[in-house]
């Protein structure tokens, strides 16, 4: 079975994601995003995209609601990359969450940006029980992160 993923539309891509991306380099935060900067696994290139940070008890978290995406799969292959905000350059190295420990960040995501999201946790939301969390985790990459000073 090929890992899950949710293509882009062509609005979400040429639209959507430019307008976040073009304020989040101008210092503007929409909902807490963050520019991710990652290199390509195989061309070594500075690759970016628009992502919502999130915190849980102090530690920061990035998830994919497209599931196995290109970015995760660099991330996979770098392990860390840059999170940016206008000026501001944030080193970090990365650590995948294993799927039974995501159902409480998945809840906190959904939480959160559920509204922006939602379409894609096949009807998941914040109020599901841990195991329709835990049944749609393999779905989802969750990747911990350590900022490097």
């Amino acid at each position: 079975m090929s890992p899950h993923v949710q293509q882009p539309g062509w609005f979400t891509v040429h639209v959507l994601n430019r307008a976040v991306a073009w304020l989040t380099a101008r210092g503007v935060s929409v909902w807490g995003s963050r520019v991710l900067a990652v290199r390509g696994r195989k061309s070594g290139e500075w690759r970016t995209t628009p992502v919502n940070l999130l915190t849980v008890r102090g530690r920061y978290y990035l998830v994919a609601p497209r599931g196995h995406v290109q970015w995760t799969r660099n991330m996979r292959a770098a392990g860390g990359g840059e999170l940016r905000l206008g000026r501001n350059t944030d080193r970090f190295t990365a650590t995948e969450v294993a799927d039974d420990d995501k159902p409480p960040l998945l809840r906190a995501y959904l939480r959160r940006w559920k509204s922006e999201v939602g379409a894609f946790f096949e009807g998941v939301g914040p109020e599901s029980s841990d195991w329709e969390l835990r049944r749609i985790a393999p779905d989802h990459p969750v990747f911990r992160l350590t900022f490097v000073k």
